[in-house]
């Protein structure tokens, strides 16, 4: 079967295949998310991270990926009878568009709530001189010296 990015039309997507596929592979459910649309412009994310204080997370970015990273210390003195709220390590990551910027991230209520501002998309319009036989560019030539 051929994928639709080895599609003649698609050109200069060769990496978009191998990125959807370690994003899908990477695809785990915690902490669950929410992405909402404020504006034109703006996507808010919110993460449950409950149990977790702002010293135990990190969001960074790292060339077009938003990373997200959850640590905490176990303490040994605590005996649970029953744990259900999760006190584990994570990493989660997702791929930003070009232009995306992270706009704030901020804890509140046991919410990681990070604001992604989206780059206005300008119209590219530009025109192609075509070239003839008769006013095509000289191709120059290196001459060796002996």
């Amino acid at each position: 079967m051929m994928s639709p990015f080895q599609n003649p039309f698609m050109l200069g997507f060769d990496d978009l295949e191998d990125l959807l596929f370690r994003v899908s592979k990477g695809a785990d459910s915690f902490p669950p998310y929410n992405v909402e649309q404020i504006d034109e412009d703006l996507l808010r994310m919110s993460l449950a991270v409950a149990g977790y204080s702002e010293d135990d997370l990190d969001v960074c970015q790292e060339n077009n990926q938003l990373v997200i990273r959850g640590h905490q210390e176990h303490d040994e003195s605590r005996r649970f009878l029953h744990r259900g709220i999760a006190a584990r390590n994570f990493i989660k990551s997702f791929i930003l568009a070009d232009g995306m910027k992270i706009e704030s991230a901020h804890l509140d209520n046991g919410l990681l709530i990070i604001d992604l501002k989206r780059p206005k998309v300008e119209k590219l319009i530009r025109q192609i001189p075509i070239q003839t036989s008769t006013n095509k560019p000289k191709i120059l030539t290196h001459k060796k010296k002996k």
